[in-house]
């Protein structure tokens, strides 16, 4: 077929496409999610038996190259080939595909991506559990869009409930449990300079503190555990107690203060030494805020100054916490940084963050009644990191490409590409990479190069397995990319035979939603 008939063939099919996206509504996508519950309960020779409690692990970013490297890289830690070895989570016993894209985002965010988990509805990038209606940053657009998230909903039928971040508490992924927001990056009333009309919107770390008065009938999430503590400081000197630096709230508030306050029996901490203090038995409500912005990677986490508590610790605590509830808990817990890591193109602590997730999910369902307690595996988005090149058996998953010589043994020296260089299994579509950052040790300071690569890095005499190093990339940019494939998702427990085939992200929401039983609050 030659060009001529091809591109007008191509755009008559996108435009017959665009009537289809004008006809989606709210309504709609939660009434798809239901029938694709109902038909997954239609081919099931028996219900399955209600969930007491339901646990949604995210892992930020965790796409299935992410999951398959990381599995590789654990194993060889463990002094095995790696190709051989599973994450926890993927010995378990059901799973499907989540296609990830937002209503207006091909590629989407992770702020319309745990919209769609969090309240069965997809809606578009940017936005905070509000439906497509809203307008980004337009506080007047946002009445009567909200969207009542599962968390809402556990709250109503009197159930515990709870988030876990390693990134702050009011970014997208947990902000999306308890919080309505018409932009993803209004997370103190200090950001209200940057909206485009912020009205009488309150702030998403206001919206966690007060959630009780906010939701009439509910007693308050029982657990909030992560970073982002200067969202819920005031902007005075010092008044970070870690860093002595001032907070973000321009009202004067301090919401840590007010958390305690507010809630009977509840405790607020903000380092290891008191998180390992807590006294669970005694406690409510508890807040930890463990870092002024995103908690460190776990590559980086036993060198941070006041201490911070590992994803599995706080995992661990928050369960203890929520289990006392005799009717039952929602937890989230997100493995925030993995997405940070991606998009400083360092997959190193990308893929550690991902294997102390895998480990966060032994500690849950260690913990747990398999007979009541559904807990799901998933990630938001992918990430455009790759694995690639023929590499031997074996051969380590953050090193150079060595393949196999013509009798099938391993090569003693790196493959070399077409200009004589060698390159790495792992590497990104796009982002800053090595040749811009002359192997920097700091992931953050990849915003600060210059985008003037050309030609590729001589990574002969490189440590390409040291924690500061950044693959190469094709496409030269400050800021590597999401990707738009499906990601994996893994279940076990009452409800998890639910979770197969294809699935709209959206779905995932009706699947806990059926296995608490909470259609009708």
């Amino acid at each position: 077929m030659s060009a001529r008939i091809l591109t007008p063939l191509i755009l008559s099919l996108y435009c017959c496409t665009l009537p289809a996206l004008a006809e989606e509504t709210p309504e709609k996508w939660f009434a798809q999610g239901q029938e694709a519950v109902e038909t997954r309960l239609e081919r099931l020779k028996e219900a399955p038996a209600k969930a007491k409690n339901v646990i949604l692990f995210i892992g930020d970013g965790m796409g299935i190259s992410t999951i398959t490297a990381a599995r590789i890289l654990a194993g060889q830690l463990a002094g095995e080939a790696g190709e051989e070895n599973e994450l926890f989570f993927e010995t378990f016993p059901n799973s499907a595909l989540s296609k990830t894209y937002n209503v207006n985002q091909q590629t989407p965010d992770s702020a319309g991506t745990m919209t769609a988990m969090a309240t069965g509805v997809k809606t578009n990038a940017a936005l905070i559990s509000v439906n497509q209606y809203v307008r980004l940053g337009d506080c007047s657009s946002a009445e009567g869009n909200n969207l009542t998230t599962l968390l809402e909903r556990a709250e109503s039928a009197g159930l515990s409930t709870g988030i876990v971040s390693t990134a702050r508490l009011t970014h997208a992924t947990p902000a999306a449990n308890y919080s309505h927001s018409m932009h993803r990056n209004f997370e103190d009333d200090g950001d209200a300079a940057a909206m485009s009309e912020v009205g009488n919107c309150i702030d998403i770390a206001r919206q966690l503190v007060e959630f009780s008065a906010l939701h009439p009938g509910s007693n308050g999430l029982e657990v909030a555990l992560g970073g982002g503590r200067l969202n819920f400081l005031p902007k005075t000197e010092h008044a970070d107690p870690e860093d002595g630096v001032a907070g973000m709230r321009l009202d004067g508030r301090d919401l840590t203060a007010e958390w305690t306050e507010r809630y009977p029996h509840s405790a607020y901490v903000w380092n290891q030494a008191q998180f390992d203090k807590i006294d669970v038995g005694h406690t409510e409500h508890l807040l930890g805020l463990f870092d002024g912005s995103h908690m460190e990677y776990e590559l980086d986490r036993e060198r941070d100054k006041a201490g911070e508590p590992s994803l599995s610790e706080m995992t661990a605590t928050a369960i203890r916490l929520l289990a006392k509830n005799p009717k039952g808990y929602y937890l989230n817990v997100e493995a925030g940084r993995i997405d940070h890591a991606h998009h400083a193109t360092n997959p190193q602590r990308a893929l550690t963050d991902t294997i102390e997730l895998a480990n966060a999910v032994r500690t849950a369902f260690e913990m747990t009644n398999p007979e009541e307690t559904l807990i799901i595996v998933t990630a938001d988005h992918s990430h455009v990191m790759t694995l690639a090149g023929y590499p031997t058996r074996g051969n380590p998953i953050l090193g150079k490409v060595v393949g196999n010589d013509a009798s099938g043994a391993p090569k003693h020296e790196p493959e070399k590409a077409a200009d004589g260089l060698p390159y790495t299994t792992l590497g990104y579509i796009n982002g800053v990479g090595y040749h811009m950052l002359e192997n920097e040790e700091s992931a953050d300071a990849v915003f600060a190069q210059p985008m003037n690569q050309t030609g590729r890095a001589d990574l002969t005499e490189v440590d390409t397995t040291a924690p500061g190093f950044h693959p190469e990339t094709l496409v030269p940019i400050a800021n590597e990319t999401h990707g738009g494939e499906d990601v994996a998702v893994y279940a076990t427990g009452p409800g998890a035979e639910l979770v197969s085939g294809l699935m709209e992200q959206n779905v995932i929401y009706h699947i806990m939603a059926e296995a608490l039983q909470l259609q009708d609050h």
